[in-house]
């Protein structure tokens, strides 16, 4: 038999059609089948009736044969995931994509550059009939129902004896969906799935295994959906919420009644929470053996003072896990289409905390050396001293003319901007009646997102 119509490094390979089910494994194993003896093998198996459901469970392939008969892309597709499941794959095809070529090479898998032959079944615990010509699909099933041996065609589903699912990985969990005629929903299905495990929305947080100690959490500039997975899923299986004025309250709204929510929150000029108070809180509460979250705006390492909560926790005994967040300083001026570098205009940046201004003897900032220097200059907390800052910017070597941004709100649907310059940001963020939170930027790249602004008026677009 050949493949009579394969060309072109196989390009042309249909996609499977797959009816409608969903499963979640963990560990299922299961026997392979056998070739059996002529006389106890039966008639092909009645599959009239298509509306009934199939049997799903999960195969454990490791070092047993899988036949793949076809070389295209839909072999391209399932040989990577035979591989991982640590099958030892054949492949069958004269023709093949030169990713399937690599891995012949490599001696990855098998490679028998031929036509399917009856007999090419024999001794495979599972079989894929994956060409683009349904007669030779045809003919691999039927060799293989002869044998007792699980098929798969990826042309025709509803005469192949099994299906592959549209599969994802979430943890120790194995998703897979088969969803009749549909593979584009199959896949949106499998990954609506996958990310709500791994985020932590689909799990009770009380039948899960929870990490020990506190987790310092960064939950990003503001829009919840910049939270990291890894944060998302870690907020979900906490029993208590350390939290600040700058966390998107839209991550503390999804959790549980009785999750505790500590509010830490350090509002300028208003009520705080003294820092050694918020450390103890973390110390009391994971040795009580609860999992705690200190959930921050930002990143927790970059003027959150993480590193002082962290040192606190080590130093008591209590384990202490650091998840990373988009920091304000550089997703802000992203958000508002400057960027903190541009080839040609930036090639440095410097972030800096403005909550003690130019002069305090507490001040540990260089403002000379921020003046003479050609770079960009983020600041942050810097409304409520503007003025100082810009003053000390022009006297130590910036020109009065030099571009500045201001950004408040930053990633949030109320985010609005205004530029002005080293000379007038003063008077117009007063004017503008400008409030926290806001981050400032300073330097020629705010002329960038100017630019892009002129480009997208000019072609009719709203900037």
């Amino acid at each position: 038999m050949s493949h009579a119509r394969l060309s072109n490094g196989l390009r042309h390979s249909p996609c499977t059609r797959e009816p409608e089910y969903l499963c979640s494994t963990r560990h299922v194993s299961v026997t392979g089948a056998r070739k059996l003896p002529a006389r106890q093998r039966d008639s092909t198996p009645d599959r009239e009736n298509h509306h009934v459901p199939p049997y799903l469970l999960g195969l454990r392939l490791g070092g047993r044969r899988v036949l793949v008969v076809g070389g295209g892309r839909v072999a391209q597709r399932r040989v990577p995931a035979l591989l991982d499941a640590g099958a030892s794959v054949v492949l069958v095809s004269p023709e093949v994509t030169p990713s399937l070529e690599g891995l012949a090479e490599r001696g990855k898998i098998i490679w028998h550059r031929r036509a399917y032959e009856p007999g090419d079944c024999d001794g495979a615990w599972l079989v894929q009939a994956v060409t683009d010509d349904p007669k030779v699909n045809g003919d691999v099933v039927a060799d293989a129902d002869s044998v007792r041996i699980w098929a798969v065609r990826a042309d025709d589903a509803d005469s192949s004896p099994a299906w592959t699912p549209a599969s994802g990985h979430a943890g120790d969990a194995t998703v897979g969906v088969l969803l009749g005629g549909d593979p584009r929903r199959a896949a949106g299905i499998r990954d609506a799935v996958v990310d709500g495990l791994r985020d932590g929305a689909l799990e009770s947080r009380h039948s899960r295994r929870k990490p020990a100690g506190v987790a310092l959490v960064g939950g990003g500039p503001g829009d919840p959906g910049l939270i990291t997975v890894r944060g998302r899923r870690l907020l979900a299986m906490a029993d208590v919420v350390v939290t600040d004025r700058l966390v998107p309250g839209a991550l503390l709204d999804e959790l549980p009644a009785d999750v505790e929510v500590i509010d830490a929150a350090k509002i300028p000029y208003g009520r705080t929470v003294a820092q050694d108070r918020i450390n103890e809180y973390l110390v009391e509460h994971a040795r009580q053996g609860r999992f705690v979250v200190r959930l921050k705006g930002g990143d927790p390492f970059v003027f959150g003072r993480g590193g002082e909560e962290a040192l606190y926790c080590a130093r008591h005994g209590v384990s202490v896990t650091v998840v990373p967040g988009i920091t304000s300083a550089v997703a802000v001026p992203s958000a508002a289409g400057i960027p903190v570098t541009h080839r040609g205009v930036a090639q440095d940046f410097h972030v800096v905390s403005a909550h003690v201004p130019p002069g305090d003897e507490a001040s540990t900032v260089d403002w000379e050396a921020l003046g003479r220097a050609e770079g960009t200059i983020v600041l942050l907390m810097a409304v409520e001293r503007i003025t100082p800052i810009a003053a000390a910017l022009m006297r130590y070597g910036r020109s009065s003319d030099t571009p500045v941004a201001v950004i408040q709100d930053g990633t949030l649907p109320g985010q609005r901007s205004l530029t002005a310059t080293l000379g007038t940001v003063a008077d117009a963020m007063a004017a503008g009646d400008v409030r926290p939170p806001a981050i400032v930027v300073v330097g020629d790249v705010v002329n960038v997102a100017r630019e892009i602004d002129m480009i997208r008026a000019d072609m009719g677009r709203d900037p």
